[in-house]
């Protein structure tokens, strides 16, 4: 199966779309099946859960960027900068590894922006 996002005002992605791959034998035929289905000239970009097609599986409220032809999540907290290699948002710090203990007691880290630090909790 295929899948495509429906990218609306502001390039956000409004919805994601399953279209068989009978039907979506290449993006633009595919494009154009939605478009039929749909009766409209929406802009569907394609994707892939395993991130081959535009980097990331978008996501609805995602951005597809334009000039790197790639699906970006929200940013996640205001320190956090994009790695536009991956287009994966990142901490300003590491987050640790977890102990074998900590994975036993069911134990996470969670970003603290305030103090930019990884809390365990």
């Amino acid at each position: 199966m295929a899948h495509f996002a429906k990218i609306g005002k502001g390039n956000i992605v409004e919805r994601v779309e399953v279209v068989s791959n009978d039907i979506a034998t290449t993006e633009q035929a595919g494009i154009e099946f939605l478009q039929n289905l749909y009766n409209d000239r929406a802009v569907w970009k394609q994707t892939s859960y395993n991130g081959n097609i535009r980097r990331n599986f978008a996501g609805i409220g995602w951005k597809y960027d334009q000039t790197l032809d790639a699906f970006i999540s929200p940013q996640p907290y205001p320190s956090w900068t994009l790695n536009e290699t991956t287009c994966v948002w990142e901490a300003p710090v590491a987050r640790p590894e977890y102990t074998q203990e900590q994975i036993d007691n069911g134990n996470r880290y969670n970003w603290n922006e305030e103090n930019q630090t990884w809390d365990l909790i």
